[in-house]
This record gives structure tokens, C-alpha cells and sequence, in this order.
């Protein structure tokens, strides 16, 4: 049975919860209610704890890769989403039903989203977004009060009564919604989105079951409508709700329900059929294994007291979840983190009473509350918000500037930059556009396209030659494509510039597509080719590794936009 805290937060921790894990945690939170962004003395002052303490926190959650420094702040760090990903991954709703919630959004041309109850609220899990100048701007692992939208009527009808009493509690204790960011607050101008009474989502309840959809007029905020039809499993229950949203611009709250109910309930049924194939297929990340035992032990000998194991083995077990991996006996998360059984059982018991993780009493599973540890901060980072920190050390590495360019048409535009301070140097900034054939990322670029798509970019180029080094010739630029694919990196010496060379990588997502590149600019005089390649490219190697490191993890579920 679930501990008494997984639903009533008041309750005491039992006697083998973990007080590290439980401080980390608290300020993990902190950091995502703060948009992802903390000052070290804001999170002393909210969490309540002594300033070393959540030093040695902060010690510890940067050495996971969980959170960085910038001055006096600490931030979110993309590796961070490996948390969310896992109970993502583990209740396997974006997998399985996330490709038919983005076909219904083409085909209706309206935004759709997956949502989950969690508690007296509603979590997204999955979101196909319109780009409209007033559209969706909800994140996966936003969490809304159940009031305040279609899918909650819908989760609150298998309410028991002790559900109800908590749902009033807390209306009563957070009356503007003060602990939903993600809601603008409650007006009692806003009407239904306002001050209405209990009474009025209890009857928004007993209609959707009755007519088995809910309607949102305009509850979350003015001309934000949506209509959500619950998709059940096997057994009749309800894991989730799909939901079409669009804006009164569009479709009033009396229109939507007749222009989208039919394709709606036609791809709720196909969801439906998705959840009854066989469950649990081969899991698409592997388990973290027992190497994260022999990590922490050479961390905690690195750094002394200021890397708390305790804590780092506890976040760990959450990512012994994952596909083929939604529930797990004790005995199968020790081994697959490498910890001792006792271990793993007090970080599981710690864990299910923050309820983050929930039993039967024999299996463990990850909850959708697991969203809240930063997930949907860090779920609307851009492929240039990942890179910059990398960018950064990169440029401390090399003393040299660091920049990241994307294709846009025939052309590498810059979309992320870190200076160097010389007397000398190269100004270039963001949204810069030269031609990609004379450039180091665009050659890096272009020598990522499917082969066809090449040949037919190189056919209707016309190159001019911008310096007397450019070179022009069709064939000579094919063959250097060619050179820079197999090679996996492009030295462009003076072509775009008199004097200026340039040495570029190509930067993958998870699919193994080059989607960025990443390059180092300097004067021609400072080194020859050779020393170029030599002081450069392993440098620049290392910090296209670690952009695509965070890039695979945060792209797991999230779109990240490449600007």
C-alpha cells in the first residue's frame, strides 16, 4: 500500500526515509517553481535549510549534471529531464500515443494535448503545439488545478470522498492558485475561470459523465477553449485524457465540441486499441547498471563532504524506470542501479513518501509528480539555450570565439555565440547569415545531408568567389563535403574572410541527424592549419559531446527548437 504521505503531505517521513534525498529534493523543487533560476540565497531563505547544507546539495546535484552555477545562482541543468524522462518512458503514454495525438493536431490544425491526473491536478505528458500568435503554452509536466480545465472533470469523477475533501483544502489554502505557475491566477472577475464555487466543477463532473467529454470555456484563462475525451485502458479506466484546444478567435465553447468530437473520439479509440498491445517492449534506454556504484564512490573521494552519496544514490533509483521497466521489484532497481539492497530500499521508501514513486507492496512505480523535479522548465529550452554553457567552456579552453550556426536555406545562420576578448578578434552577431559553401559549419552542415539532398543543394549553387582562397569549382566543393563527412569535422582557411580561418564539428540529435554546428574562429596568423587541428579539434570535439549529450536527453520528449 502506498505510504499515507503519497497523498497527505502532512504525514510523518517513516523511519528509513533519507533526509538528504528529502533536502535535495526540496530544493530541486525550489529551482523549478523559481522558472529553473535560483539565487543560492533565495533557496537558503525558501527551503529553510542552512547555507551549507544546501551548498553541499548544490555540490552534489552538480557533479549528477543536474544543475550548474552561474555566479550566484544555481540553475537547472538539461541532464536534469533524465528524471522525468523515466517515468515518461515507464508509463510509455508519449511512445505509444504521442504519434496519434500529433496526427490529430495536423489533421484538425488545432493544438493537442496528452494529460495525466496527478493528485487534485492535471500533468501534461505530451503536447502538439500550433504556432499561432495566440496559442497553447503549456509544457510537459506543467501541472493546472482540476478545476481549471477539460481533462480534470474527467479524472474527478473516480474521486472517492477523501479526494473531495483534499480538493476543497486546498482550494480554501490557495485560493488565486498560487501553487500552479503555470495558471495565470484566479479573478473573481474571470467568473468560471475565477471564483466560481465547488459546486460548479461538481456539476462540470457529473455532466461529462453523463455525455462522456469535458468542456473548457475559458477556465484556465479568457479565450482558451478545449474539449477532452478520456482514453481508458484495458480494464475501463482512465490514464489519461486527450484534449483539442484552440482559442474563441477560432471556435467558440459551443462550436468546438461539434467540429472536433468525431476525429477526437476516432483517435481515442485507436489510442485505445495502442494500450491494449502488448505492453513493455525492449526498453529504449538502458538501465543506469552497476558502474553508477563505482561513480560514486570515486566521487565522494574527489570531493569529500561536499558530495552527499546518500543523495546521489536516491535521485539515481528513479532512472532504473523506463520502457520495459514500469514496475520494478526491489531486488531489479538494486541491481540496476549497483546498490546494496538496503540502500535502494530506504531511497524507494524516501521516494514513495514524497510520493514520487508509488506500491502495491511488492512493485514500485514512478509517479507523474516526478514532472515537477524541473521538468517543464527545462522542457522549453532551445537547441542554443544547451549549447551556450558548452560554448562557454569551450572558449575557456581554446581562447578563442565559439559560435553555433543552423542551416536556413542556402545559408548557416548564428544562433548561438560566445566572444573571446582580443585586440584582434572576429564580431559576428546572433542571426548573422553567410553562404554556407565558403563557410567551416556550413561545409559541417551541408556534409550532414542525405546524400541526394547535397548533390541537388551543390547542383543549383552559383559560388562566387568572396576571397581569392574561396573556392568555387562544383566538383572540388563535392569533394570536400565528402572529405568533411568522413573526416567529421571542416577547416576553412581564409575563404569567407581575408585572414581568417575557421574549424568546425557537426552536432547530432538522438536520431544521429546533424542538426547545429559548432566551430572556433581565429586569425589565420595566430597558428597554421596543423596547429589549428591540433589545439582545436579535440577541444571542440569535446564540446560538441557534451551539447549532444544534453541534447539526446532533453529531446527525449520535448521538441527543442534548433532556435
Amino acid at each position: 500500500m502506498t505510504h499515507p504521505a503519497a497523498t497527505d503531505p502532512s504525514a510523518p517521513p517513516p523511519p528509513e526515509a533519507v533526509g538528504p534525498l528529502m533536502r535535495s529534493l526540496s530544493v530541486l523543487r525550489e529551482l523549478a517553481t523559481g522558472g529553473g533560476r535560483r539565487s543560492v540565497g533565495d533557496l537558503v531563505r525558501d527551503t529553510g535549510l542552512a547555507r551549507s547544507t544546501v551548498d553541499r546539495v548544490l555540490s552534489t546535484l552538480t557533479r549528477l549534471g543536474y544543475v550548474r552555477t552561474e555566479g550566484r545562482d544555481a540553475v537547472l541543468a538539461p541532464r536534469l529531464l533524465e528524471l522525468g524522462n523515466a517515468y515518461l518512458a515507464a508509463c510509455e503514454l508519449p511512445d505509444r500515443l504521442g504519434p496519434l495525438a500529433d496526427r490529430l493536431a495536423d489533421e484538425l490544425d488545432e493544438s493537442v494535448s496528452l494529460a495525466v491526473p496527478d493528485g487534485d491536478g492535471v500533468r501534461f505528458v505530451h503536447q502538439a503545439t500550433r504556432r499561432r500568435a495566440m496559442s497553447l503554452a503549456f509544457r510537459i509536466g506543467d501541472l493546472l488545478p482540476a478545476e481549471r480545465g477539460a481533462p480534470g472533470a474527467l479524472f474527478a469523477d473516480g474521486w472517492d470522498e477523501a479526494d473531495w475533501q483534499r480538493w476543497r483544502a486546498r482550494r480554501a489554502a490557495d485560493p488565486t492558485d498560487a501553487g500552479f505557475p503555470a495558471v495565470p491566477p484566479r479573478r473573481a472577475e474571470d467568473g468560471a475561470a475565477g471564483a466560481a464555487p465547488a459546486a460548479d466543477f461538481v456539476a462540470r463532473v457529473a455532466a461529462a459523465r453523463t455525455v462522456g467529454w469535458s468542456l473548457d470555456d475559458q477556465l484556465i484563462e479568457p479565450g482558451l477553449v478545449a474539449v477532452a475525451v478520456p482514453v481508458r485502458d484495458a480494464d475501463g479506466r482512465p490514464v489519461c485524457a486527450l484534449s483539442v484546444v484552440s482559442h474563441t478567435s477560432r471556435l467558440s465553447a459551443d462550436a468546438l465540441p461539434g467540429a472536433v468530437l468525431p476525429r477526437l473520439r476516432e483517435t481515442v479509440s485507436a489510442m485505445e486499441d495502442a494500450l491494449r498491445a502488448p505492453q513493455g517492449g525492449p526498453a529504449s534506454e538502458a538501465a543506469p547498471g552497476p558502474s553508477h556504484a563505482a561513480w560514486m564512490r570515486a566521487s565522494k573521494q574527489e570531493l569529500g563532504p561536499e558530495f552527499v552519496e546518500s543523495m546521489a544514490r536516491g535521485l539515481i533509483t528513479l532512472t532504473a524506470f523506463g520502457t520495459g521497466r514500469a514496475a520494478l521489484p526491489l531486488t531489479a532497481v538494486a541491481e540496476a542501479t549497483g546498490l546494496a539492497r538496503a540502500t535502494a530500499r530506504r531511497a524507494l521508501l524516501t521516494l514513495e513518501h514524497l510520493g514520487y514513486l508509488t506500491t502495491d507492496g511488492k512493485l514500485f512505480r514512478p509517479t507523474p509528480k516526478v514532472l515537477e523535479l524541473g521538468f517543464a522548465p527545462l522542457a522549453g529550452l532551445t537547441l542554443p539555450d544547451i549549447a551556450l554553457p558548452h560554448l562557454a567552456s569551450l572558449v575557456e579552453r581554446v581562447h578563442d570565439s565559439a559560435s553555433m550556426a543552423v542551416l536556413a536555406g542556402d545559408d548557416i545562420q548564428y544562433v548561438a555565440r560566445v566572444p573571446t576578448v582580443r585586440i584582434m578578434s572576429v564580431n559576428i552577431t546572433l542571426g548573422t547569415r553567410f553562404p554556407a559553401y565558403p563557410t567551416s559549419m556550413g561545409r559541417v552542415l551541408l556534409a550532414g545531408l542525405p546524400p541526394a539532398e547535397r548533390s541537388a543543394r551543390l547542383a543549383r549553387l552559383r559560388p562566387e568567389p568572396l576571397t581569392r582562397h574561396t573556392v568555387t569549382d562544383p566538383e572540388r566543393l563535392g569533394a570536400l563535403l565528402e572529405e568533411a563527412h568522413s573526416a567529421g569535422y571542416a577547416l576553412v582557411d581564409e575563404e569567407l574572410e581575408e585572414g581568417l580561418r575557421s574549424l568546425a564539428v557537426p552536432v547530432h540529435d538522438r536520431t544521429g541527424r546533424v542538426v547545429a554546428a559548432v566551430n572556433v574562429s581565429t586569425h589565420a596568423a595566430r597558428r597554421t592549419p596543423d596547429e589549428a587541428r591540433e589545439a582545436l579539434l579535440p577541444a571542440l570535439r569535446t564540446a560538441a559531446a557534451g551539447i549532444e549529450a544534453d541534447l539526446w536527453v532533453a529531446g527525449r520528449y520535448a521538441r527543442i527548437p534548433v532556435r
